[in-house]
């Protein structure tokens, strides 16, 4: 190939009649490189040649590349392929649906390990990739890909399951430093409440040192205002009492106001998160789905496996919707040596983060506990794998209860591991032991 096949001409200068003259009623397939200030277009005719790239400036003018693409479409049969690429090619997808151009998508990795077939040489470059797109796409390996029309009920659901998530990664790094903080200047408050407690965070917020809860005369009718029931005079007592004798680092009036709002930034977020939570709970009422999978899961995690994944009736099995999710088993083996199976994790991390705390829950429950508890002695110091292998089977359960509204049965789910123990069990011991 020319060293100078992929040196880009603009947009603006394209001149689509004289590329087009003879080559009348010939399909086009082109693929397009999405970049965070350029994109980089290439046409590939239905006989295998290629055009030279455009250079499109991102997002000024895409209006521009849209009335080019609309004078191909007029006149034969196109194409139009990107590669996922965060929300830089979200403007040029809309633009192209509002146009009647119909788009593809071409798997990230598909168009990576295509790039040494695709022409020798394993390099990549924007006008390469472009052209791998397009002839990924001319193949076949392309899916449709439309702009979905703007809906009000999922906006405002995607609004608040990133409200809850951003919250609660904003609380995580606040809660560690003030627990830092307590271990030096108060530690006994952290061995009677939990950092979660929300009395306690009131209480850091007000005081921020053991001095001054302990200077204050009307703190333990405060306490109880604050804790309400959920905290006993005995609670109180203990509280106080340390806060009187505590051995802690004395704290500068610096160190107590980083405490007051580390507590006041603790207790924001988590309040924040509530509201999201409580949110979803309201948008989630007579959804059949959700409050289906809720009942599994808890609805905001419901709520977000649908923002991350997707609407699960919209998958043909269960295995695709597990495979959605990344948590499909991958293997690499070669010769002699046998890989692990592993998941692939190719589908949406936070769908697996969430699954994953809804499992240390599950896993808590009478009719999994047992399951648990066998893989893990069969599989010793891999718990995390067999965490892995619960989510793979909730993932199964939440299609079949989402979509074929079939209830949760954990010991249908979990109960063969626990009865093949059993017989093994059973088999090992002597018969006159058993008799």
């Amino acid at each position: 190939m020319s060293s100078k096949a992929y040196r880009a001409t603009r947009v603006n200068d394209v001149n689509w009649a004289q590329i087009a003259r003879g080559k009348e009623g010939l399909g086009v397939t082109v693929g397009i490189d999405v970049g965070k200030f350029d994109l980089l277009v290439i046409c590939r005719w239905a006989d295998g040649r290629f055009e030279r790239p455009w250079r499109v400036k991102n997002p000024w003018e895409i209006p521009t590349l849209v009335g080019v693409l609309k004078q191909v479409k007029a006149d034969r049969k196109l194409v139009v392929a990107l590669e996922p690429s965060g929300t830089y090619g979200e403007a040029l997808r809309q633009a192209l649906g509002d146009n009647g151009i119909d788009v593809q998508r071409v798997g990230t990795k598909a168009s990576h390990d295509y790039a040494e077939v695709f022409d020798g040489v394993p390099s990549q470059h924007d006008g390469k990739d472009a052209a791998v797109v397009a002839e990924l796409a001319a193949l076949g390996k392309a899916k449709p890909w439309a702009y979905p029309a703007a809906d009000s009920w999922e906006e405002e659901l995607a609004y608040w399951v990133e409200e809850m998530v951003a919250q609660r990664q904003m609380l995580t790094p606040w809660q560690g430093r003030l627990e830092g903080l307590l271990a030096r200047h108060w530690p006994e408050a952290s061995q009677v409440l939990k950092l979660s407690s929300g009395t306690l965070l009131r209480i850091l917020k007000r005081y921020g040192t053991p001095q001054a809860l302990a200077a204050d005369a009307d703190a333990a009718k405060q306490l109880a205002r604050w804790g309400r029931s959920l905290l006993s005079a005995a609670k109180i007592e203990e509280l106080l009492a340390g806060a009187r004798s505590s051995v802690g680092v004395r704290a500068g009036p610096w160190q107590q106001r980083q405490i007051q709002e580390y507590a006041e930034r603790v207790l924001a977020a988590r309040q924040q998160a509530n509201r999201a939570q409580r949110r979803l709970r309201q948008l989630a009422a007579g959804h059949p789905v959700l409050q289906a999978q809720g009942k599994v899961v808890g609805v905001p995690t419901a709520c977000v496996l649908w923002t991350s994944t997707g609407d699960p009736r919209h998958f043909d099995s269960a295995g695709a919707y597990r495979k959605a999710m990344g948590l499909n088993l991958a293997e690499r083996s070669s010769g002699t040596y046998q890989g692990r199976l592993r998941i692939s994790k190719r589908g949406s991390a936070r769908t697996r983060q969430w699954l994953y705390f809804a499992v240390l829950r599950l896993v808590q429950q009478c009719g999994v506990r047992p399951w648990y508890e066998a893989k893990k002695a069969r599989h010793e110091g891999e718990a995390r794998r067999v965490l892995v292998a619960v989510m793979r089977k909730l993932a199964v359960a939440l299609y079949h209860v989402g979509v074929r509204n079939e209830g949760f049965q954990p010991r249908r789910l979990f109960g063969r591991i626990g009865r093949h123990s059993r017989r093994s069990a059973e088999r090992s011991v002597p018969s006159k032991v058993r008799a």
